[in-house]
């Protein structure tokens, strides 16, 4: 494994380490710091079994990933904002909320974009990864959704992540973790990007089953993470959300592995947005 790779280990073991002995620092900024560490960890791996990783091959596709990273979280910012609830600013209504924030709002905001930025990397890398190894021999039977399936899921996608917005209820979050996957997925697939329904179409199901993995293992590990931090997240859901494994409630985990869909659908759309058309991405 390449030096950054040992690195990234090092750095999760340390922040473990001066967690546990309390220290105010290292617990306040816990959470993009282990990240770090887990990103450089997986970009290793990634370099290691793919030939290719942000690091050592692919810097300004790694550059444009954490930023797609940072806006697209933005967004689901957004969805939790207290405005789009009743109450206005009551922080009762919201999804999810932040505890122990930094207090300086400069060095707040910087450990938040910080923290969101590696999201994207650490769910691709992760992906990446397995897809060279676990999944590598993964395969179907060919299947190619028809046009009016297509359509369908464009069309429940764009209903999905509308309706968040204009009707306020905590029942309506699942649709935030789903909707854009259909409504973007779709798209990318008919207009050539990578997208793992293409690899459906021809029998391949290595991307779809190491992106569904790659959202588990990511989503217990910020679970992991964020409950010993002293900078964390705590959820306010109306089903089964007294039920909780670390802080998240147990039926939340279920939308971990979609998740990743939506990131990697959500990054590819943005990615042709931008003109750099289908070219040869990492995942």
């Amino acid at each position: 494994m390449r030096a950054h790779g040992w690195a990234g280990l090092g750095i999760v073991g340390v922040a473990e380490i001066l967690l546990a002995a309390r220290d105010p620092t290292v617990a306040g900024w816990f959470t993009p710091i282990v990240w770090t560490g887990y990103v450089l960890f997986v970009d290793a791996l990634a370099a290691r079994f793919t030939g290719r990783s942000y690091l050592t091959t692919d810097r300004a596709e790694g550059v444009l990933v954490a930023l797609a990273s940072l806006g697209c979280w933005w967004l689901f910012e957004l969805y939790n904002a207290p405005r789009f609830w009743r109450g206005g600013a009551d922080a009762a209504g919201l999804w999810w909320r932040y505890h122990g924030l930094e207090p300086n709002l400069f060095l707040r905001r910087v450990g938040y974009d910080w923290s969101f930025a590696t999201i994207f990397p650490a769910l691709f890398l992760t992906a990446a990864a397995l897809r060279a190894t676990v999944f590598s021999d993964a395969r179907v039977g060919p299947w190619r959704p028809s046009p009016r399936a297509f359509r369908l899921a464009v069309v429940t996608g764009a209903v999905s992540v509308t309706l968040p917005l204009a009707v306020v209820s905590a029942w309506l979050v699942p649709l935030v973790w789903v909707g854009w996957a259909l409504l973007l997925e779709p798209l990318n697939c008919r207009r050539g990007r990578p997208s793992w329904l293409a690899d459906i179409a021809i029998g391949d199901a290595s991307r779809l089953l190491a992106l569904l993995a790659s959202g588990a293992i990511c989503g217990v590990l910020w679970e992991f993470w964020n409950y010993w931090a002293a900078t964390r997240w705590t959820y306010a859901v109306p089903y089964l959300g007294g039920i909780k494994i670390f802080e998240m409630p147990v039926l939340g985990y279920l939308g971990f592995p979609p998740f990743a869909l939506e990131s990697y659908a959500m990054y590819h759309w943005l990615r042709g947005s931008l003109g750099r058309g289908p070219g040869a991405p990492m995942l």
